[in-house]
């Protein structure tokens, strides 16, 4: 794919206030690494993630994703009623039904004959979402689009948590260590035809996307079914304190007498994801490379989905690009899903790593799996 008129206009976002690290997570699991023997620094050792961030309990996801927009539009010239589309691409969403674009579109004024939906795709949303906006852009049927998205990783946290302690196996434990990676935050990427300012910046000049989808059993987030007499081992405390989605179903089944009963799990199978991630990733960049024309010398920054650091280092490595080319925050911030990589981003720029005229390799992955690479001359 190719782009002529497709600009990020601006970017804003929101870091989640609680900081936790991966000591504190660690203390949290003292009856697990007891029971297998594990000692301190595991989680940082295995991924070089020090902290991450979480929301107070109960925060809306719709919240974080308007304060990201509101910061977004405000670095700009666009205004609410500019907006030709509203996607919010994030993981967690509020309810099944209604999208939670439209809490998010109320609450920033949005034009009312605005396209508004949600788009899910594991990591890749916000990605899929700027994409959907650009080929809009191109199109001819909107000149502004906003991309916003809010991660959680609080709760599925204290869940599995709770649930390690309760039964520690050491192939759960391999299971969780990639949830343990998550933390929470929020962005907002305004995606415009570059009319609404003198000094066009961050063109987006195209793109390649590949899957690999017989490998969709790798990593999972959702919910499972349990029998009641075993919900205490899933859930930390009272039922009724889980807000969202998962726990609603949890709580209406407890109040009903369902037989069955569901909670929210997560289950990564790290090394597959990475051995499977690398070889979907390689195979892209070549496509991605032949698209744009670009040579690998050709390419001044490159800002990749955060993972961690041996996911970090060996997808560098393996596609021949220098680190010193990359910016990572997954030390500091973790993994935060489709956040991760717009945040990044705008991490990147705030610190003058990213510069005007920079030929920029946006590289995404999800699982899936799927991987979308984005090129853009900065």
């Amino acid at each position: 794919m190719h782009y002529k008129r497709v600009y990020i206009d601006a970017m804003g976002y929101e870091l989640a206030p609680v900081v936790v690290t991966s000591d504190e997570i660690e203390s949290r699991l003292a009856p697990t690494y007891e029971k297998l023997r594990l000692p301190r620094g595991q989680l940082q050792t295995l991924t070089g993630i020090a902290e991450r961030r979480w929301w107070e309990p109960n925060f809306p996801v719709s919240e974080g994703a308007i304060r990201a927009a509101r910061k977004a539009l405000a670095a700009s010239h666009v205004t609410p009623n500019d907006i030709g589309v509203l996607i919010y691409a994030g993981v967690c969403r509020e309810q099944f039904e209604p999208a939670t674009a439209c809490r998010v579109a109320s609450g920033l004024g949005i034009n009312p004959s605005a396209f508004i939906y949600d788009v899910t795709n594991a990591c890749l949303g916000v990605l899929n979402g700027i994409v959907d906006i650009a080929n809009r852009i191109e199109l001819g049927q909107c000149r502004a689009g906003l991309v916003v998205s809010c991660e959680t990783a609080r709760e599925i946290n204290e869940i599995t948590i709770h649930r390690l302690n309760a039964e520690p196996t050491m192939e759960r434990f391999r299971d969780s260590v990639a949830t343990f990676t998550g933390g929470s935050g929020a962005v907002a990427v305004l995606v415009t035809d570059g009319s609404f300012r003198r000094d066009r910046r961050r063109q987006l000049l195209g793109g390649t996307a590949q899957a690999a989808p017989q490998h969709h059993h790798l990593c999972r987030w959702g919910l499972q079914t349990v029998m009641p007499q075993n919900l205490s081992q899933f859930l930390p405390g009272p039922v009724g304190h889980w807000a969202g989605t998962a726990a609603a179903f949890v709580k209406n089944r407890v109040e009903f007498g369902l037989r069955n009963l569901v909670t929210p799990f997560m289950a990564t199978d790290a090394a597959a994801v990475l051995k499977y991630g690398v070889e979907l990733g390689t195979r892209t960049f070549r496509s991605f490379m032949t698209t744009l024309g670009w040579a690998v010398e050709q390419i001044d920054k490159v800002i990749c989905h955060q993972v961690g650091a041996v996911h970090r280092d060996t997808v560098l490595k393996t596609l021949g690009i220098p680190q010193e080319k990359d910016f990572s925050t997954f030390e500091y911030l973790g993994n935060i899903g489709t956040v991760s990589l717009p945040i990044t981003a705008a991490l990147a720029e705030e610190r003058d790593f990213l510069r005007p005229g920079d030929q920029v390799g946006f590289m995404g992955i999800g699982s899936g799996l799927n991987c979308l690479i984005l090129g853009l001359r900065w």
